[in-house]
């Protein structure tokens, strides 16, 4: 036995496995790079179980409709080792299990556990959040961070996990102040950036989120491709409030789409940031193309919902009509038979909004109508940020004014604008509204 670097018991005497460990993670926290160790680890010695539940969980975290098939060898290479490991590692490896056959409450039961039974265990509790993210349990991902702090308070890390979670749960300013707290403890946590960015863009402080993820963004560089992605993608959307569709397209072109096409998050992050500019009136000439190459092999897939409702757009924008038709009708077949836990989201949220996205896409404002209208009130059981959400609030809202029925909403377009003083278009869209009523 030998111990890693949060002080937790692992059942290997291979200080190879240990470090493997240890950079698995401080680069999950970090969303760093550095993911080929445990990888290496798990060939070199198959049997290590905490190894082995690592490297399962890296292949479902790249969110890909094979990813289960990817991660089940891990898991079935190290059980015949499993009455060796240690009861932490034991846990791991059936919330695992869980995870890559669908079983998510099982799976989050199981991190509950851990981190409650060893709270310096802080991938559990980034997993968990991961989890509960995805699943749009803001009030759990922000609890399960609040369980671990105390004996983690020397890592900085956390303090950016427990700004997002605030944010999550609308403590603007405490998750501004842990935010700011994590950088202030590491200058370069990517997620922490994040977390404040996501607050300035909800009360719609246009000038200090620019100068906030410019003044930090020479420390993305070594961040993986989501994280870089993303954290510009936030930094696209406060140049978009202020009107610069050039640079917005820039940012677009050169830190959004390309740096790993192939990626689930990169494909989400392109295709919402080219839906945002089109429903700003900003052209985005052929680019839904390129993307639309990348998600057309998709179609079969859902992995989460969020997820699959990014895909379908940009196939729908692309004029992919037999990949759309094709996407719709697996869709539908998947929301009915889907795990227990997520069924509803899939067949009441994610079926009518993913009808309603492609009539949108192509300009069919009435038949968008009625589906958006019963899919946004119930937006957050399908996962993702209220930011990235607030798309499709953004869409439905398009719709409502493009069939002059922004009467209908005039109150929401007011709490909108009023939430965001400092960004014209909101009152923009609240005077047509009212000039519909």
């Amino acid at each position: 036995m030998l111990i890693d670097a949060q002080g937790l018991a692992v059942s290997s005497d291979r200080p190879e496995n240990i470090a493997a460990i240890d950079a698995f993670a401080a680069s999950a926290l970090a969303y760093g790079t550095n993911y080929q160790p445990i990888i290496t680890a798990a060939a070199a010695d198959p049997g290590c179980v905490m190894v082995g539940s690592l490297a399962a969980s890296l292949m479902m975290w790249m969110e890909m409709g094979q990813s289960p098939q990817m991660a089940q060898p891990y898991l079935d290479s190290c059980r015949s080792d499993l009455a060796l490991a240690e009861p932490r590692e034991k846990l791991w490896f059936q919330s695992t299990a869980a995870w890559v056959v669908g079983d998510m409450a099982k799976a989050m039961d199981i991190l509950e556990q851990i981190t409650e039974r060893w709270p310096r265990d802080v991938f559990a509790m980034k997993l968990a959040q991961y989890h509960y993210f995805n699943l749009g349990w803001s009030d759990k991902m922000l609890a399960v961070c609040q369980k671990v702090l105390p004996a983690n308070a020397e890592n900085g890390f956390l303090y950016g996990c427990l700004a997002f979670g605030l944010e999550q749960t609308y403590d603007m300013a405490g998750a501004e102040a842990a935010g700011r707290r994590a950088v202030e403890i590491n200058r370069a946590d990517p997620w922490a950036h994040h977390a404040v960015a996501h607050v300035m863009e909800m009360q719609g402080r246009i000038a200090d989120g620019v100068a906030w993820m410019e003044a930090h963004a020479d420390t993305w560089e070594g961040c993986n491709s989501f994280m870089l992605g993303h954290n510009w993608w936030h930094t696209a959307l406060f140049y978009m409030d202020f009107g610069d569709a050039r640079r917005v397209r820039e940012i677009h072109d050169q830190h959004v789409w390309g740096l790993d096409k192939t990626y689930s998050q990169d494909q989400a992050s392109s295709a919402s940031l080219l839906w945002r500019m089109e429903l700003r009136g900003i052209d985005v000439g052929q680019r839904w193309q390129d993307l639309a190459d990348h998600v057309a092999g998709r179609t079969g897939e859902h992995v989460q919902p969020f997820l699959d409702l990014h895909y379908l757009y940009a196939l729908a924008r692309a004029g992919r009509g037999d990949k759309v038709n094709e996407m719709l009708a697996s869709l539908t077949v998947h929301a009915a038979a889907a795990p227990a836990l997520a069924r509803t989201a899939w067949a009441e949220v994610a079926v009518p909004a993913a009808r309603g996205l492609v009539a949108h896409a192509h300009g069919d404002y009435e038949a968008a109508y009625a589906d958006l209208g019963t899919a946004t009130p119930r937006l957050q059981e399908i996962g993702g940020s209220h930011a990235q959400r607030d798309l499709f609030v953004q869409t439905w809202l398009d719709t409502l004014l493009r069939t002059n029925r922004g009467g209908e909403a005039v109150d929401v377009f007011e709490a909108r604008a009023k939430a965001r003083p400092n960004v014209p278009h909101g009152f923009d869209l609240w005077e047509r509204a009212q000039a519909q009523v």
